[in-house]
């Protein structure tokens, strides 16, 4: 597989500021991640388990809402479609969103179910255990229909709509097709929900993500040649990226396009939220005008400056050109 040519800094200075005041609309699972901090000094008389005394404690968002907060690092002009429970963890949501200037006025609120929460501990930089509350029933009818309309008033004027699927019910075929009516729609989709994002512009799913919705193993480039085709075909889209960590990212295009971006990461300490930084590039690129080689590239930027922080993180312009400058 070819790999493309590298992006030179004035480029990316260039393609970043065409990206700016994108309208975007993103639909997707928003995540609150709670973050409580401390140190560990002994194991506790109860049960063999670190006591860890807490010096900190904070919120962020993840899922879609870090898609939303990587958009936002690059001054799109973002709105946000999604769902939260009836409780006060949901106004801490919306507070994380107006905080970024993400307009939350999609966010529809839902008695059966609460907002998705995951709680992490951590001591010394290192994750001790991690408590989810969600729910991954499909989205009863009513808020389903408010989405729906939500999404087929707001589509028509949007350069890009974002679908982020982390399999919580949120998404259906209908909300899809509402979407469909904007030209430009990137999807990150779940293996087991793929068929939801036929007609879309992109997907964009990791290799182990790839390799379940193809159902094969990627083992060398023929597999990941045969996967990419696979998912081409059943789609119908324009394209598929496939993000593989260490190993880069891959394109698969309908009309043919073949080619490899290896990774340009210099440190890895989280890949977590990486592949929303390349959703949110990729998606930001494309809008701007953009050929996808080049969006590929800055996304790579991007993906490889956000992984050498830890927790969920995002890329500024600055950040990626520094990148780019320090590999050309």
């Amino acid at each position: 597989m070819p790999s493309a040519a590298a992006l030179a800094p004035t480029d990316a200075r260039s393609l970043l500021a065409r990206m700016r005041d994108r309208r975007v609309l993103v639909i997707g699972d928003v995540m609150l991640d709670e973050w409580i901090w401390g140190t560990v000094s002994r194991i506790s008389p109860e049960a063999p388990v670190p006591v860890v005394a807490v010096n900190d404690h904070s919120f962020t968002l993840g899922g879609a809402g870090n898609v939303a907060n990587n958009l936002r690092a690059l001054d799109a002009r973002v709105t946000f479609a999604g769902v939260v429970g009836d409780d006060p963890f949901a106004q801490q949501v919306r507070s994380l969103l107006q905080a970024e200037n993400v307009s939350d006025a999609g966010i529809v609120a839902a008695i059966d179910r609460p907002t998705t929460r995951k709680t992490r501990i951590v001591a010394h930089n290192q994750q001790v255990v991690r408590a989810d509350w969600e729910s991954s029933a499909p989205l009863a009818a009513p808020e389903h229909l408010r989405l729906v309309a939500f999404v087929r008033e707001h589509a028509p004027n949007c350069d890009a709509i974002v679908l982020s699927d982390y399999a919580k019910g949120l998404l259906s075929r209908e909300l899809v097709e509402a979407a469909l009516v904007c030209g430009l729609v990137v999807a990150d989709p779940k293996p087991q929900n793929l068929d939801l994002f036929a007609g879309v512009t992109c997907v964009a799913p990791n290799v182990q993500e790839a390799a379940a919705a193809a159902e094969l193993t990627i083992t060398d480039d023929a597999s990941l040649e045969r996967a990419g085709s696979r998912l081409l075909a059943r789609l119908g889209c324009r394209y598929v990226v496939i993000t593989r960590g260490e190993a880069g990212m891959s394109l698969f295009g309908r009309d043919g396009e073949r080619f490899h971006i290896p990774s340009v990461a210099r440190t890895v300490f989280d890949v977590s939220g990486a592949g929303d930084t390349v959703v949110a590039v990729l998606t930001l690129a494309l809008a701007a005008g953009a050929p996808i080689k080049r969006a590929m590239q800055l996304a790579n930027f991007a993906a490889g400056a956000v992984v050498g922080k830890l927790g969920t993180a995002t890329a500024g312009a600055d950040e990626i050109v520094a990148l780019v400058d320090a590999c050309d």
